[in-house]
């Protein structure tokens, strides 16, 4: 490790003193020792308090405690860095912080005459009145702490023409400050070394980034040492209310009959496919209220008895969903059904109703973006537009919601594949859609309620292979 950083613990680090006991705490861990030496004591209180380098602190111990405990030291000092418990600093510029666990911060052997450039997985926001810079290829967060360190991102960002340590700090600031600042980013993979590798080439920055921040837990989320308390959060309902009192009423069909006759699990498995071509006679009003029903129901209301969060009521419905919470949602586009009007509409799954919220016209469009999605093959009877009220997840999966809504999209539609399979009906997943139009056409706030995926369902064509 460069002595060109100093160190610090992470800012949610406390360090409590009781009588000849010492307790680090971070958010989820804590790590007590009993009867410190006085040089170890001090190191530690210099780490939450100060910021020196590893041979300052080691020197502090070795002049209290010894040669010997100064190696201990240094070996247990990595073991906190390697916890994420450590950041490293280049003064006044910029502090690491680490975000995982499993850290180090090795700077390699370069030349300092070749160009450095930022990666193109770098990215750089405001947070807490603060500018940070993060990228999903490293396992630190770099907080800005002068303008200049901004200016210096700046320049490494100008791909076309990439910068040697000489020309990249002159006027701006000291060139051993520049640096270890320049130190510090290419530890924590902020400027690549080498040429990006094929596998890392095929990602996209927001794919990469996406799939880390729902796969890891950070060190620096703050948020998952309290307990989420319901009314902390605006409640949103279990059921969403009605959005119109243009009621259609939906036949339930005899699931009893139907564990007799349909297909089994096994064939509707092996049969599944996307169809997107249609019978001249279109899905019927029945068809579409026994596919909801089996797909998408509320089949029971019922509240938890050792509920501590006060969480509210939950539900029952025919497919998983990450805490019982529920946030989909499905408005049936109907372009083409056998004894329903088309328009757009809610489904209400308790009530097994559907809620005519816009006329054919108003929806024409959205009839249209999926058909060309599909294809450009037969235009759909039936489009589910599948939405999601953000606020039932994100209050308590604040930093993996949205991938745990795609999860729920999954099951969904595999819901939807099978049981269509089974009543042969023409089903097909679509990959893309407007949800700006959508939200337009169905008056939502898309911060609160949006689109997450499409759905198309149709009558089964008829051939000789599927007869009626």
């Amino acid at each position: 490790m460069s002595e060109s950083f100093t160190l610090s613990f992470r800012p949610d680090i406390s360090l409590t003193l009781e009588g000849d006991r010492l307790t680090l705490q971070s958010t989820s861990e804590s790590l007590t020792l009993e009867h410190p030496k006085p040089g170890l004591r001090s190191a530690l209180e210099q780490l939450l308090h100060s910021a020196l380098t590893i041979a300052q602190l080691t020197a502090l111990v070795v002049e209290a405690d010894g040669v010997e405990a100064g190696l201990d030291f240094e070996a247990d000092l990595q073991k906190l860095i390697y916890l994420g418990w450590i950041s490293h600093s280049v003064l006044p510029l910029a502090t690491a912080v680490p975000i995982a666990e499993n850290y180090q911060l090795i700077t390699p052997v370069f030349d300092w005459q070749q160009p450095l450039t930022l990666s193109r997985f770098a990215f750089l926001h405001q947070d807490n009145q603060q500018f940070v810079l993060e990228s999903p290829l490293s396992k630190a967060k770099i907080i800005l702490l002068d303008w200049r360190s901004s200016a210096l991102i700046a320049k490494l960002v100008q791909f076309n023409s990439p910068f040697t340590l000489e020309n990249l700090v002159e006027t701006l600031i000291d060139a051993e400050i520049g640096q270890s600042f320049l130190k510090l980013l290419i530890a924590t993979q902020m400027i690549p070394l080498e040429p990006e590798t094929k596998a890392l080439a095929q990602w996209e920055f927001h794919n990469l980034l996406f799939h880390r921040q729902t796969r890891s837990e950070r060190l620096d989320d703050l948020q998952k040492s309290k307990l989420p308390r319901f009314e902390d959060r605006e409640q949103l309902g279990v059921v969403k209310p009605p959005m119109s009192n243009r009621v259609i009423p939906l036949e339930k069909p005899a699931l009893a009959i139907l564990a007799q006759t349909d297909c089994s699990l096994t064939q509707a498995i092996e049969a599944r496919q996307s169809i997107r071509e249609y019978d001249d006679l279109p899905i019927t009003l029945n068809q579409l209220a026994e596919f909801l029903y089996r797909c998408a129901r509320v089949k029971e209301v019922y509240n938890l008895e050792d509920n501590p969060l006060n969480m509210g009521e939950f539900t029952k419905r025919p497919y998983p969903c990450g805490g019982g919470l529920y946030e989909l949602e499905i408005y049936p586009v109907i372009n083409r059904c056998q004894g329903l009007n088309s328009g757009l509409y809610h489904y209400q799954p308790l009530s097994h109703t559907l809620h005519l919220i816009a006329d054919k016209h108003e929806v024409e469009v959205l009839i249209y973006d999926a058909w060309k999605a599909t294809g450009q093959q037969d235009i759909p009877q039936v489009l589910f537009i599948v939405t999601a009220r953000f606020g039932r997840l994100f209050w308590k999966y604040h930093a993996i919601g949205y991938g745990l809504i795609l999860k729920h999209i999954g099951v969904l539609y595999q819901t939807f594949y099978l049981v269509a399979t089974a009543m042969k009906l023409a089903p097909s997943a679509i990959g893309a859609g407007n949800s700006e139009q959508f939200g337009l056409i169905a008056n939502l706030n898309e911060y609160e309620e949006a689109s997450v995926g499409e759905f198309s369902l149709g009558s089964l064509k008829q051939t000789n292979d599927n007869p009626s």
